[in-house]
């Protein structure tokens, strides 16, 4: 009897979970969906619903439509991908590293990027010029993030590289990542100490996570990369799910640690790479994203990623939002509105950990 009570109250558990996985993911939907439109009529030119959605289909006012069709949209693209990219990094990041705090700059890889971009902007010259008084134009931007993505990139097959000829545990990879990323800091400080004023202002212009620099070869390009990987995320996500019992239980399933460790990590970040030197830096999202989703979908990585997908593409559209509307007639770069707002959720965050274990 005891047993029959027991079998049909995990029934009933598991049922409500799916119930509640499935009201989440549609409500996220709705929210995503909601915010994408309205971030079409939202911003620091004071145009009318109408005049918008006349810009959206390309009719009305010229401006309007530049505004609309060319500022815009391409912004809105890049906040839904960087948003769905980050977060899913930063799933996998906490998975593979068996650690919640994990992110994805854990293997350093922001850290070189900016590396990167002060090398093209400060050594290299990186196509700067001074225009209208002073206000700073990066007039060949692909350069610019060309070497930031290369510097990425080399960290990333470093850190991953050395933890796979070692055979470094998960411990010790972000131990390795986050000390190449400290090196990386320290390289880009001297390298600013001995530029120009001029040098200087744009490398910590780059540095801003801004989605307003995006355009849609930026859009496709991280649609490439996020897509391919969420793919690869999803259809290996019951390998996800056996992480979590343990490296041992997981190589009894006959899946090869190494080699799938390795590959994970890599297309994590990979899609930081390319977000970061596209955009600049974007903080919190990968790092508390998946945290909240776990808590709200469980441990099932189908749906953590879906959901982290769904909460991190409306995090940054909203926040982007923020960005856009805060002072007018002056977009702020997202990066810092992100800060600010993931800050006291992550204490939050913890508090609320720290009480459950108390």
């Amino acid at each position: 009897m005891r047993i029959l009570i027991y079998t049909k109250n995990m029934k009933a558990s598991s049922l409500s979970l799916s119930k509640k996985r499935v009201l989440t993911i549609t409500i996220l939907s709705i929210i995503v969906i909601a915010l994408f439109i309205a971030s079409i009529f939202i911003g620091s030119s004071h145009i009318s619903f109408m005049e918008g959605l006349e810009g959206l289909f390309g009719i009305g006012d010229k401006a309007n439509i530049i505004i609309v069709q060319k500022i815009r949209l391409p912004r809105i693209f890049a906040a839904v991908l960087a948003g769905i990219g980050l977060s899913i990094s930063g799933v996998i990041m906490q998975t593979m590293s068996n650690n919640v705090m994990a992110s994805p700059t854990t293997l350093g890889v922001s850290n070189a990027a900016v590396l990167g971009a002060n090398i093209a902007i400060i050594i290299l010259g990186g196509g700067m010029i001074v225009v209208n008084g002073g206000n700073i134009v990066i007039n060949n931007p692909y350069f610019v993030s060309g070497i930031a993505f290369v510097m990425a990139l080399a960290s990333t097959l470093l850190v991953l590289g050395l933890s796979r000829i070692h055979k470094f545990n998960n411990a010790t990879t972000v131990l390795v990542g986050i000390t190449f990323g400290t090196f990386c800091t320290g390289v880009t400080s001297l390298i600013q100490y001995f530029a120009s004023d001029t040098a200087l202002q744009t490398a910590v212009y780059w540095s801003f996570g801004d989605l307003g620099r995006a355009n849609y070869v930026d859009d496709i390009i991280m649609l490439v990369v996020v897509a391919v990987s969420l793919a690869f995320f999803l259809i290996f996500s019951h390998r996800y799910n056996a992480m979590l019992l343990g490296e041992d239980v997981t190589s009894t399933l006959g899946i090869n640690l190494n080699v799938f460790r390795f590959i994970s990590l890599l297309l994590a970040s990979l899609i930081t790479a390319v977000c970061v030197s596209l955009l600049g830096i974007i903080g919190f999202i990968g790092l508390i994203v998946p945290q909240v989703m776990r808590k709200i979908v469980g441990n099932d990585h189908k749906f953590l990623l879906i959901g982290s997908s769904l909460l991190g593409a409306s995090t940054l559209l909203f926040s982007d939002i923020i960005a856009r509307i805060l002072l007018n007639g002056f977009s702020l770069p997202v990066g810092a509105v992100t800060s600010i707002l993931g800050a006291p959720i992550f204490i939050i965050i913890l508090l609320m950990g720290r009480k459950k274990t108390a």
